[in-house]
Formats: C-alpha cells, structure tokens, sequence
C-alpha cells in the first residue's frame, strides 16, 4: 500500500499546528523526550508538509528537541546512518503505525536507534580529541614558536581548511599563512588539492574519521565543497 500525505493546505496547516503544541506543550503530554521524539519523528513524517526535504528536517528535529529538553548539550546525535542502514524496516514500521496503531515497535527501533548513534558519536568524538592531540605534539614540533593554538582548532573546525582560513583565525598576512600551510603539507600531516583557483588542505585522517573509512577525498567531493563555501 502506498501512503499518501495529505494534500489540502489547510490540513496541513492544521496537523503542523497540534504537532507544534505537542512538541512544546509539556501540559500536553508527560511522555519521556525520548519517547516524545519517536512519536513527533513519525508524525512529522507522515504529514510531509514540504515539497522536498522532509527526511531531512525531521532528523535535524530530532536533535533539535533532544537540545531543548537538556539530554544533548549539542547537536551531535543524528540518526541518518542508522535510519539509512534500516531503510525498509524504517519505512515498514512508520506504515505499520499508520495501518495497525504498533507504536511499541516503531517506538522500540528509535530508541534503538539513539542507542547505537549515542556510542558510534562517542567513538567518534573520541577519536577526534586522539587526532587532534596527535596533531598539536606534530605541529608544535614543527613550526616551534609560530604554533598556536588557534591554528590547530582551524585544521580541525573543518575537513579541510585555506590561506584564507587561517589568515581569519591565527590573524597572520597571507604570506605566513601560505608558509604555515606548504609546511604541514611537506610533513604530510595535510593534502593539498586544487580546485579551480582554489588551493585546498585537506586533513586527511579527520576525513576517515568523519567518513568511517580509509578511502581518500575525491576530486568532485571538493567541487562540492567548493560550491557550498563561495
């Protein structure tokens, strides 16, 4: 059976309005916000009130409403991996709500879900601070008195970095940031790719971790990169 959302503007309108008070009415419901976000994940779904980018904007609310109701400091629990790796059990248990009222079970599946993104996010941030240590010993060793740590937290605010970067956070000319940058790349602790006229510094190992494998960063992955950041 396929689903159809609703279609009528001002059904529409209506369902987002009463998922609104249920989101941020405590007096609604006394539900944990766990179970809470299981239930405004499913509802939002299935109202689907935008042409494109619902996937999306749900998962961004859930982090969202784990924010507000203090069980994340951060948003930095996202469920698209799992909900990704699950996709036909996913949408099986969101039709299975709409068809026979199982809310256990799709409830059970999310719950499950934060659990294992909760420990993939540990490991991650984990690995992160060892990398990131790693490379502070690595480049104070380097650049001697230049280091700073305003430098290292640039090679790690993003994948990548460029002169630019660096010249904004560290406060150096463009000369000493080209310097800073062709030198990390000689001791191979950053890639240097071109992209148009555009020079990248990739950190490679913060990639994989980012990625969960060892490949490396294609030339289009920069495109895009490149494309978000003009």
């Amino acid at each position: 059976m396929v689903y159809t959302p609703p279609q009528d503007k001002r059904e529409i309108e209506n369902y987002m309005d009463n998922l609104q008070d249920f989101i941020n009415d405590t007096s609604v419901s006394q539900l944990d916000p766990l179970i809470k976000m299981a239930i405004i994940h499913h509802q939002f779904e299935s109202i689907h009130p935008f042409y494109d980018g619902n996937g999306r904007t749900g998962r961004i609310i859930n982090v969202l409403y784990l924010v507000i109701n203090g069980l994340l400091d951060l948003p930095i629990l996202y469920l698209s991996r799992y909900i990704i790796s699950n996709k036909s059990e996913y949408y099986r248990l969101i039709q299975s709500v709409r068809e026979t009222n199982d809310w256990e079970s799709w409830i059970l599946f999310i719950l499950k879900g934060v659990e294992e993104t909760a420990g993939q996010t540990i490991q991650l941030v984990k690995g992160i601070s060892k990398l990131m240590q790693d490379y502070k010993f690595k480049v104070r060793e380097l650049l001697k008195k230049s280091y700073s740590h305003e430098l290292l937290n640039n090679l790690f605010s993003h994948p990548y970095t460029k002169i630019e970067f660096v010249m904004a956070d560290v406060g150096v000319t463009r000369l000493t940031a080209t310097s800073y940058l062709d030198k990390l790349v000689q001791a191979k602790l950053l890639e240097k790719l071109k992209s148009g006229r555009y020079n990248y510094y990739l950190n490679i190992p913060l990639i994989n971790l980012l990625m969960n494998n060892s490949a490396d960063l294609r030339h289009k992955d920069v495109e895009q990169i490149e494309s978000v950041n003009e």
